[in-house]
């Protein structure tokens, strides 16, 4: 039998990758109700899951009266001094 060979792969050429983006564009967003968002994300957090710091700077976009609810949320959970 003859030596196994190793190529390397450089990825799709460019006018592949132009027919995908063209046959599917991309989604940047997505709409989803909390109720699916909190019990995924509370687990990642429990498990300390490495892949949350990955989106650690991306921004959210929420209602003003769950950031109001949100921000005295923390205001009480401070310890007291």
């Amino acid at each position: 039998m003859g030596q196994p060979r190793l190529r390397i792969y450089y990825g799709p050429s460019d006018q592949a990758t132009q027919t995908l983006e063209a046959a599917a564009p991309a989604r940047e967003n997505v709409t989803v109700p909390l109720s699916e968002v909190f019990p995924l994300l509370a687990d990642a957090v429990r498990s300390e899951r490495t892949w949350l710091r990955d989106f650690a700077d991306d921004e959210v976009t929420i209602s003003t009266d769950l950031y109001e609810v949100l921000l005295a949320y923390q205001h009480y959970r401070r310890p007291s001094a």
